[in-house]
């Protein structure tokens, strides 16, 4: 069964392939992958290099997983105006398979050197004034859940499952182009019902094996979901990012791409603003209110040093607070703020900058002195942080570029596309 494209006066564009900008991100994220491993090498703190690299991989991991969600919500629903921009998220999702290969150096760290990035894999680690891990009695509760094997076979569910369901998606929205067939947007439904809680799921139990087991004696019930947000919201921005660069190249100008389209997207930087704050805010609200010291010590490392002194993290999530949320959430009130080019352009790139600090604060204090006080984030070589999330951004940006050139720009026989490309709206 065949479905009409769009009207016959909406041009259907076709893309180019983008060698040159394909070989720079290659270029690029090579560049800063080999400094990363330059950096194991040279530096005193291995340690730290380590856990910068984590920074990276999780970072980019989050908004590929943002890109899937996306595409998951979007056929759950059946909407109509995400149509246009849904295959700039299908061409992301190509990255799923070399953010594995990029992982797995990690998880032969693990094997290799128990305890290297992840300090309970390592069962003889002195923690400050709690003896080793094994004989930890919070880790021997946990230890079924927190050891090499579990961890392992987990990791690599979590990425077999995000490369199943992206290909999944893939295929079905690519073919469509060719034969027309609905089949393939009823396909597309029938695997977001089943995605969406596989997706939920893997981010929520990768988030506390990667970031929230770097300190496994804190307990929190909305990790998973802080997570989820910064994925969304990562994914969102980036999305705003590649619908102004095909602007910008004139692939989407003709009336594929419109105010429309722009302030909807914005709508949901804003709504997943709020939502980042809400989540945050309870988490922290309760555990403050409870004042339980299982779940204190994680806010108390990254406030006050062990005599009392305020240290460089407080400061840190003071950024975090205003820039994860005063600032996109006034920016983004008005609406000139969401639909022009100039105007929604900073705020993306602000808010995916603050995404990171985020992720710096969830992970970078897992470093610690011999007082047992997290190292002060200025001390800390951000070179290494940097270079991770350049090195592992630059093979994603490859692999979605090696990706756009094998379809079309937009699903032009999408049974919903004639709808989207007419959402003139606003």
């Amino acid at each position: 069964m065949s479905t009409p494209a769009a009207s016959a006066s909406t041009p259907l564009p076709v893309a180019s392939a983008p060698a040159s900008p394909a070989n720079k991100a290659l270029v690029i994220g090579i560049a800063g992958l080999a400094l990363t491993a330059l950096g194991l090498v040279v530096s005193p703190d291995k340690h730290g290099v380590a856990l910068s690299y984590l920074v990276g991989i999780t970072y980019w991991t989050a908004i590929t997983i943002g890109m899937l969600l996306l595409v998951l919500i979007h056929h759950i629903v059946d909407a109509s105006w995400s149509v246009v921009i849904r295959r700039q998220w299908e061409h992301w999702l190509s990255a799923f398979k070399w953010l594995f290969v990029l992982f797995l150096p990690l998880l032969a760290y693990a094997w290799i050197n128990p305890g290297f990035v992840w300090p309970w894999m390592d069962l003889g680690h002195e923690l400050h004034g709690h003896g080793t891990v094994g004989a930890d009695v919070l880790y021997q509760k946990k230890a079924g859940f927190l050891n090499k094997n579990m961890f392992t076979g987990m990791t690599l569910a979590f990425f077999a499952s995000w490369v199943w369901l992206s290909a999944r998606l893939r295929k079905a929205s690519f073919t469509q182009d060719a034969d027309g067939d609905v089949k393939w947007t009823l396909m597309n439904r029938k695997s977001a019902a089943m995605g969406l809680p596989i997706a939920a799921l893997t981010l929520t139990f990768a988030a506390i094996f990667w970031v929230k087991s770097l300190e496994y004696h804190w307990f929190s019930t909305m990790y998973g979901v802080w997570f989820f947000a910064n994925c969304v919201r990562g994914a969102l921005s980036i999305s705003v990012l590649i619908m102004l660069w095909l602007w910008a190249r004139g692939d989407f100008k003709g009336g594929v791409l419109t105010t429309y389209h722009l302030y909807s997207i914005g709508q949901l930087v804003f709504a997943f603003t709020v939502f980042w704050a809400y989540v945050t805010f309870s988490q922290y609200f309760l555990i403050w209110n409870a004042n339980v010291p299982e779940e204190t010590f994680w806010y108390n490392l990254r406030e006050v040093n062990h005599d009392g002194s305020p240290n460089q993290w407080k400061y840190v999530g003071m950024l975090i607070l205003f820039g994860h949320f005063f600032v996109p959430f006034l920016y983004l009130l008005s609406y000139k703020h969401k639909v022009v080019h100039s105007k929604i352009r900073p705020i993306v790139c602000w808010i995916l900058a603050i995404i990171l600090v985020d992720m710096c604060y969830n992970i970078l204090p897992a470093l610690k002195d011999e007082h047992g006080d997290s190292l002060p984030f200025l001390s800390i070589n951000l070179l290494w942080v940097i270079a991770s999330v350049i090195g592992v951004g630059g093979i994603c940006v490859w692999a979605y570029l090696g990706s756009f050139p094998t379809s079309k720009l937009i699903p032009i026989r999408d049974p919903r596309i004639a709808e989207s490309l007419d959402s003139h709206g606003l």
